[in-house]
């Protein structure tokens, strides 16, 4: 505990000591860059890109430094914006990409809308990847509907409707076009409207309403005229000369084109001009991409080195307080390892001790069952056979028998039945003049009756004998099991086969009664199933019994066979 206590000390000095030297310096405060990323956006709106990239970069390395995924963010999108505005579309997309992956650190639902958005529109627009685009475009409206903004839904919904009748799927795209129907004039962005009428007129030339399609498609343009937007209003005339094409209006159509041409034209050059005055930047656009992807190269390096002083005293701290651990859990494992292995061992014992007795039990039963059935039929029956036959020539002398004679006569032949049927009782003279096989067949005859019938099944070989003790000990078992399903299985049918396989005596005993729950057979009275485990096992054989409730019982045995010498 000592070293631990010291370990921790140092651990925590050498914490605040490198902790101090980080601050000592000169970071920049959250509000001050909050600033610089607004100054950046603002710039950036007011088309002063050359001011509006050099705050950004300025912005992005404070936000950097102070760890805030917010200002990162922001200012990845401002930068991004600068690209677009700029048409270096490839550049707009890699940042517009990272500001994503920051801005997802964030609760910034409104800036992840913008992000989704502007790669949507780089998507469909500039790389003509629809299907990513409209994922990008609905993953900006599950944002906007999160702030519950609706003129921002609106205007995403619009966005999702032209990619979709770009490619022709006019059909997925109507739903979102009736909303805006429905909503823009109280929601929408002036702005839109003439994007709106030209997808109205384009959703008309779909499905041949011409006059609506004229009347939409002319609006959009009068509209663009108005508000001198050249950009919606040159994919205006795009559309209505595609739509009087197929309608054969053929000068028309050209008269369209060539304003779509001469419209772009002019966007070309303003945007070529826009790169122009932008010139003034002392770093040519790729330079400027490639010192802003190093600023976050540059802080990690700087971060590193206190990093990696802070690591060398933790590598240490953690290396001692590890290898305490581990020597502590090694221990603890030991050391129930061994209790566990102790327990085991007297579990192992005095289930071995519970076995022995129950079949030193058994076998003493056995013992005494052979020992009375053997007086019994060797003596008590022969002296009473020996009475009968005084009785039988005492009787023949006198001419006239007494009726006590006969009474006397009589008591002694019953008394030898009895006597003969519980030697045979405790000690089957099948079993004991021809063997297990007979006696087991003849027990399975006698059991049967009109309720419950035993069938057997034997070897065909009915002669073959075994040592008496393990006749005995097998013939008692099958007995017992014999007697349970009597008793207990309420069953009509019972089965009893023996085979003789590799030197081992196969017992397999069924029956279709109500079976019972395996796993409580110990503690049911009256089943004896535990001692005949406990047997079977000290014969070193195996005991299985299957069984479920209403749907009967088979009890496997299999012993190894103890042949006579």
């Amino acid at each position: 505990m000592r070293t631990i206590r010291l370990v921790l000390f140092l651990h925590i000095t050498l914490f605040f000591a490198n902790q101090a030297i980080f601050s000592q310096e000169n970071i920049p405060t959250e509000k001050e860059t909050t600033k610089l990323v607004q100054d950046a956006t603002r710039l950036m709106l007011e088309e002063k890109h050359e001011e509006s990239l050099k705050k950004s970069r300025k912005a992005l390395k404070y936000a950097i430094a102070i760890k805030n995924n917010n200002l990162i963010a922001n200012c990845y999108n401002t930068i991004a914006a600068n690209f677009d505005e700029l048409t270096e579309f490839e550049k707009a997309f890699f940042y517009y990409k990272k500001g994503l992956l920051y801005a997802q650190k964030t609760n910034n639902n409104k800036l992840k809308n913008w992000l989704n958005n502007n790669l949507a529109n780089i998507y469909c627009f500039d790389k003509k990847e629809y299907a990513k685009g409209i994922y990008y475009y609905k993953k900006s409206l599950q944002y906007s509907n999160k702030i519950k903004d609706t003129t921002q839904i609106v205007f995403t919904k619009l966005n999702i409707t032209w990619a979709y009748f770009d490619i022709g799927r006019f059909d997925e795209g109507l739903p979102y076009l009736e909303f805006i129907n429905k909503h823009h004039l109280k929601y929408g962005k002036e702005s839109s409207i003439i994007a709106l009428n030209m997808l109205n007129g384009m959703y008309h030339s779909h499905i041949k309403h011409n006059a609506l399609a004229v009347k939409y498609f002319e609006k959009a343009i009068e509209c663009g005229r108005k508000e001198n937007e050249k950009s919606d209003l040159s994919f205006s005339h795009l559309e209505y000369s595609k739509f009087l094409f197929k309608n054969k209006l053929f000068q028309k159509a050209y008269q369209n084109l060539n304003l779509y041409n001469t419209l772009t034209s002019e966007i070309n050059d303003e945007e070529k001009l826009k790169k122009a005055n932008v010139a003034g930047i002392n770093l040519e656009l790729d330079e400027y991409k490639r010192e802003i992807d190093n600023i976050e190269t540059k802080f990690k390096t700087k971060e590193q080195l206190m990093i990696e002083n802070q690591t060398k005293n933790k590598r240490i701290s953690v290396i001692i307080i590890s290898a305490l651990i581990v020597i502590i859990i090694l221990f603890y494992f030991f050391f129930q390892n061994t209790k566990l292995k102790q327990k085991n061992d007297l579990k192992n014992i005095q289930s071995k001790i519970q076995r022995n007795i129950i079949n030193a039990s058994m076998n003493g039963q056995e013992m005494e069952r052979k020992k009375i059935a053997s007086f019994l039929h060797d003596n008590i029956s022969a002296l009473l056979s020996s009475a009968d036959m005084h009785l039988s020539v005492l009787n023949a002398k006198k001419p006239e028998s007494s009726e006590e004679l006969i009474k006397t006569k009589s008591i002694l032949r019953d008394a030898h039945d009895k006597v003969r049927d519980l030697s045979h009782q405790l000690l089957p003279s099948l079993l004991a003049r021809f063997g297990l096989y007979y006696a087991l067949h003849d027990l399975c005859e006698k059991n049967s009756n009109s309720s419950l019938h035993f069938e057997y099944e034997g070897p065909e070989d009915t002669h073959t004998r075994y040592n008496e003790e393990f006749e005995m000990k097998m013939y008692f078992i099958i007995t017992e099991l014999l007697n349970n399903i009597i008793k207990h299985s309420q069953a009509n049918q019972a089965k009893l086969k023996l085979t003789e396989k590799n030197g081992n005596l196969i017992i397999q005993i069924t029956d279709n009664g109500q079976g019972f729950d395996t796993k409580k057979f110990n503690i049911i009275e009256g089943f004896g199933l535990n001692q005949i485990r406990a047997r079977i096992k000290n014969m070193e054989g195996k005991l299985k019994i299957k069984s479920t409730i209403n749907s009967g019982t088979t009890i496997s045995i299999l012993a190894h066979i103890e042949y006579r010498t």
